[in-house]
């Protein structure tokens, strides 16, 4: 705000000492974002400074500018300012009595303004003009921003309600309009009631003290209710639109985040897979260096082999030394054959014995079996016994499961009773229902139509505290005519020394009073040919209003209409979610299909991995199988 101070003191050349105090208290102050120079007296060049500051992003929210006494070259130049604002929410220019020129400048704001969003101008007479009050109303239809104007006391006719009329068919941002205490009348009124046909957006219109007739200020009324009702159907189906919009979507950004978890990690098994490649190629590289080094070791051996076929030659001929050696060995083995007969024929002897023993084991083994005979038998008694206490249990568990046939019976039986005992119960309970159900119905017609008498209890009310203010307002001008009338006994005091001149005045007066009454018998019958206007205006108001109650009526089966449509709407967005639902289920299914062939492919690489170990396992043991087969393996093993 100091800065804004400095500025508008070095754009004026006589800067006001009252804007600058009021500037520097603002600034002073823990709320900066007000600029109040009401009551203040703001000349051309103030005006002109404040329009060159005001453009852009000013440091305030709020301008109030009331009673100021602005010109309508300093209105147009401040308003020319705030053409291209963007901080600006609401400006208060009540009492500065713009009319026409400063009407047009605020048709150009409305039409150039995107921030302003509340717009005082009451006592600004700008129905006096009807051009500029057009072209204010003009740049209203072209506002999408604005949304609360006041406009109390600014002496708007019927032409100028109906100018307003045509804007508010236009306008789809407006909300609060105030037309309090103007000259509409019953044409006027008619005109706003109806634009409210087209404007939907429109919450609260007043029109008191502008004779209006009690009825359309109800239709309005009931109009004013219809928007708010649409409004909050309107902003719960977004509200409801916009939740489920953000669940869509947070369930799209869950499923992503799940996909390219899935992706990254089936990137991380195709990387580990590449380097198991990588490493079981290097390993087989490893392998085929190894064989080529066993080939270099077997033609090694081969030589080896060479040298000991020489030395087998040498060791052929210890070989016939060792068969005489043998032969010698052959004589003594028979002399021990010998030995082992002698020995043979002793043992067979010894077995004979034992034969002998053998047989009496036997016979003793059968008395023993006998007895074991004997007491098998008993044990047989002993089980058919046993098998006859059995029957006799069979038996009796065939009575009891007959009993406790018949109890499951006599159980059914019972569940039946029961059953249809419950639904005697539900009947009785869906009867009590349907009874307390036509009582709530027959309460609230009770109510309602209580209510209604209630609302017309307040609009007599209302009507009477109107008729008291108008009572009031009478009352002060009798008390004003009584003192002109003092007023007028003293002057007549003071012209008794007039007498003369008065007496030839008088005869004037007379003839003029003359003049009057055939004026006053004129107006008289003016007033009761607009009395019988009136009557035919009353009855063709009434006419328009059946007209009106029926497009009320059509109205509201429109918008039972709409309702209907909004419920289908809202089943549509369920139908909507569930299949959404199904599809996500789908998709999770799908997902642990890929996972369950991840793991497939996770066991067939692990697969894999056995069968290369294996495979270089046997490809190592053949190796180790070549070497030792080869014929220098088999002289090291013999060695």
């Amino acid at each position: 705000m100091e800065e804004f101070r400095r500025a508008y003191a070095r754009l004026c050349a006589a800067p006001q000492e009252p804007v600058l105090r009021r500037l520097r208290e603002r600034g002073a102050a823990p709320g900066r974002g007000r600029l109040d120079l009401a009551a203040q007296s703001l000349s051309l060049e103030t005006c002109g400074a404040l329009g060159r500051l005001l453009p852009g992003a000013a440091p305030f929210t709020e301008v109030a500018l009331g009673d100021c006494g602005l010109s309508g070259e300093g209105v147009t130049l401040l308003l020319h300012g705030l053409c291209s604002n963007t901080t600006v929410k609401l400006l208060d220019l009540k009492g500065n009595n713009l009319r026409s020129m400063g009407a047009e400048a605020l048709g150009k704001l409305l039409r150039q303004n995107k921030s302003l969003r509340s717009l005082i101008l009451e006592w600004n007479s700008l129905g006096m003009g009807e051009e500029g009050f057009s072209s204010f109303c003009q740049g209203l239809g072209a506002n999408s921003f604005l949304q609360w104007l006041d406009l109390r006391s600014n002496q708007i006719n019927h032409q100028g309600a109906g100018e307003l009329a045509m804007a508010l068919k236009q306008n789809t941002s407006l909300q609060e309009l105030d037309l309090r205490w103007n000259n509409i009348g019953l044409l006027g009124g008619r005109a706003l009631l109806n634009c409210l046909h087209s404007n939907k957006t429109l919450k609260r219109l007043e029109l008191a003290g502008n004779n209006v007739p009690s009825d359309i200020l109800k239709a309005v009324e009931q109009a004013m209710n219809h928007n708010q009702d649409r409004q909050t159907i309107l902003s719960e189906t977004q509200n409801r639109a916009s939740v489920l919009s953000k669940e869509v979507l947070s369930l799209k950004d869950e499923k992503t985040k799940q996909f390219l978890d899935l992706m990254d990690t089936i990137d991380k098994q195709r990387e580990e897979i590449a380097r198991s490649d990588r490493m079981s190629a290097a390993r087989v590289s490893q392998l085929q260096e190894a064989l080529n080094e066993q080939h270099s070791i077997m033609n090694s051996l081969k030589a080896k082999l060479q040298m000991t076929e020489a030395a087998l030659a040498l060791s052929e001929q210890k070989v016939h030394n060792l068969g005489e050696l043998l032969n010698a060995m052959r004589q003594e083995q028979t002399s021990m054959a010998e030995c082992h007969l002698k020995e043979l024929q002793q043992q067979k002897q010894e077995g004979a014995d034992r034969e002998a023993k053998l047989f009496r084991d036997l016979s003793a083994a059968g008395e023993k079996n006998l007895l074991l005979r004997n007491q098998v038998d008993e044990l047989e008694k002993k089980c058919k016994i046993q098998q006859d206490q059995l029957f006799q249990v069979k038996q009796d568990l065939t009575n009891t499961t007959a009993e406790l046939k018949l109890r499951a019976m006599q159980a059914e039986e019972r569940l039946e009773t029961e059953k249809r005992r419950f639904k005697q119960s539900l009947e009785d309970v869906e009867s009590l229902r349907v009874k307390e159900v036509n009582h709530l119905t027959q309460h609230m017609e009770a109510s309602e139509h209580s209510m209604q008498e209630r609302i017309q209890k307040l609009e007599a009310i209302r009507i009477a505290l109107e008729e008291q203010q108008r009572l009031e307002h009478l009352e002060e001008k009798l008390r004003l005519m009584t003192e002109s009338r003092d007023e007028a006994q003293n002057c007549c005091l003071k012209q008794k020394q007039m007498v003369a001149e008065a007496q030839a005045k008088a005869s004037q007066l007379s003839l003029h009073a003359d003049g009057l009454r055939r004026r006053l018998e004129e107006l008289q019958q003016d007033l009761n040919s607009k009395e019988e206007e009136k009557v035919t205006e009353v009855n063709k108001v009434k006419v328009e209003l059946q007209e009106q109650i029926g497009h009320l009526q059509a109205e509201r089966t429109a918008q039972d209409g709409l309702r209907e449509k909004i419920a289908a709407l809202e089943r549509q967005l369920k139908a909507l979610s569930s299949s959404h639902r199904e599809s996500m289920l789908d998709k999770e299914g799908e997902i642990s299909v890929l996972l369950e062939k991840l793991r497939m492919k996770e066991a067939d690489i692990s697969r894999m991995r056995e069968e290369e170990a294996q495979r270089a396992s046997f490809l190592q043991n053949a190796i180790m199988a070549y070497v030792q087969g080869s014929p220098l393996g088999t002289h090291s093993s013999r060695k």
